[in-house]
């Protein structure tokens, strides 16, 4: 695992990386760095990632003068299962096909246990179909998930955690019948029996929203080299594609593009400039510094007296992000939470306890992301209030129209937002690129 990106006159030169299996820190020198490290959703706690995925590699990186860009910038996938218990963490994700032939409802009654399938027809609130009649069930995913936020927040939410929402297919099967249905989802349902136990055929499902994708990440140029010459960053560790709200596969196609029609491309372009610079090696002083503040980390961990888990950090944080900077945020809420986040990394650099050794220790492994996810989060909530308007998976509730809808700022905030890093203590400096339209023409979407 990435833990220190080295930085040798200016330029990336290497990497210093812990082995999982043995804890033995590993140095390698390199011409270039490329960083395909993925998003870091996971920073919720609650999301559709492994919890292996994570956000230092780039983060560490950001760290060493890299700008991070659009960093509030994250997409919240409407169809994954719900959480069923406090000690779960990754959420499955179910195809958003589903949506094309569900029906998305809630009782319209608050905290109604009956069962989905004796609720009568007027007493369901199909809410997207209501506020959205154009699009209904196919309504983005940033409006989607939003919606269902606030009808779970209203009391509304169904399933043994009230924290769901129902996608029903009974008027489907109806019309065109279950063997078509069956065509279409059985590998889904299937999935969905297995795990919940739910007949989804005779039983609407229960899906809720979720951390899932961030737009946000490393800036890059056209090249996809980062601010640091020489550090690359490709797929959805850096922020270049997707704008506010990611369209969906998207994510793959950048994958794709990245990694096979513009890096074989770019990075040798750079490393032709490259060709008379001095080659190092890792005895060089840069390894060693780089080397020694990961030490300085590890056993800082390793020493702290505390009483509480990685677990414990890592569910406050993303609970606190969950509700003041996710689906819908606020000033009173991203200011509120920077004086969370502040006494939460103070109890986090008190409170923490790592059992173990220095070798094969996963508490070991999360403590360090977890002091990443803490400075991230920080960063995100600057990046969310510094945005005064409602854009894509941004919103603020200070900028919406009467009846809900986004109010996007294109005369103030026609920018990518790109922050920089300047230190332990000090707030990030904002850098701001101005987006240029040549070839279309600004314009807002109605989804009513």
């Amino acid at each position: 695992e990435m833990l220190e990106l080295v930085v040798i006159d200016g330029k990336a030169k290497g990497i210093i990386a812990r082995n999982l299996e043995t804890g033995e820190l590993e140095r390698h020198v390199a011409d270039a760095v490329v960083l395909a490290s993925g998003g870091y959703g996971k920073v919720y706690y609650l999301s559709t990632l492994a919890m292996g995925c994570n956000s230092s590699a780039i983060w560490r990186a950001h760290k060493k003068g890299a700008y991070m860009a659009g960093v509030s910038w994250i997409q919240f996938h409407p169809t994954s299962l719900p959480q069923h218990g406090e000690n779960q963490s990754k959420l499955t994700l179910m195809s958003e096909s589903l949506r094309n032939d569900g029906r998305i409802w809630v009782p319209k009654t608050a905290k109604d246990d009956r069962n989905p399938n004796i609720i009568p027809e007027e007493e369901r609130d199909y809410y997207l179909e209501r506020k959205y009649p154009s699009f209904g069930n196919l309504a983005p995913r940033d409006i989607s998930s939003r919606a269902a936020k606030e009808r779970i927040d209203a009391g509304h939410g169904v399933g043994p955690m009230k924290n769901a929402i129902y996608l029903d297919f009974s008027d489907a099967i109806k019309a065109q019948g279950k063997d078509k249905i069956e065509a279409k989802y059985s590998n889904l349902f299937a999935m969905y029996e297995k795990i919940t136990g739910i007949n989804a055929y005779k039983e609407p499902m229960l899906i809720s929203p979720s951390a899932h994708f961030t737009m946000g990440g490393l800036w890059v140029d056209y090249e996809l080299m980062t601010s640091i010459p020489g550090l690359f960053a490709l797929g959805e560790a850096n922020f270049a594609d997707h704008g506010a709200n990611r369209l969906g596969a998207n994510s793959l196609l950048q994958a794709c593009v990245d990694g096979y029609f513009i890096a074989p491309y770019t990075i040798p372009n750079y490393l032709a400039s490259e060709l008379n610079t001095p080659k190092n090696d890792i005895s060089h002083p840069a390894f060693d510094e780089a080397e020694k503040a990961v030490r300085a980390q590890l056993d800082r961990f390793l020493n702290s007296k505390g009483t509480l888990s990685t677990d414990y950090f890592h569910k406050k944080i993303g609970r606190l992000l969950y509700e003041k900077c996710g689906l819908s945020r606020s000033k009173e809420k991203l200011e509120e939470a920077l004086k969370e986040i502040k006494l939460l990394k103070e109890s986090f650099e008190k409170d923490l306890l790592i059992t173990g050794d220095d070798a094969l220790n996963s508490e070991l492994e999360k403590a360090g992301r977890i002091a990443d996810y803490m400075e991230l989060a920080e960063l995100m909530c600057y990046d969310a209030l510094q945005r005064e308007e409602s854009c894509g998976a941004h919103f603020r509730e200070e900028y919406q129209t009467a009846d809900g809808e986004a109010v996007r700022n294109d005369t103030d905030f026609c920018y990518v937002s790109a922050w920089e890093w300047k230190g332990k203590g000090h707030k990030p400096e904002l850098h701001k690129e101005p987006l240029v339209f040549e070839s279309v023409e600004l314009a807002v979407r109605s989804y009513k």
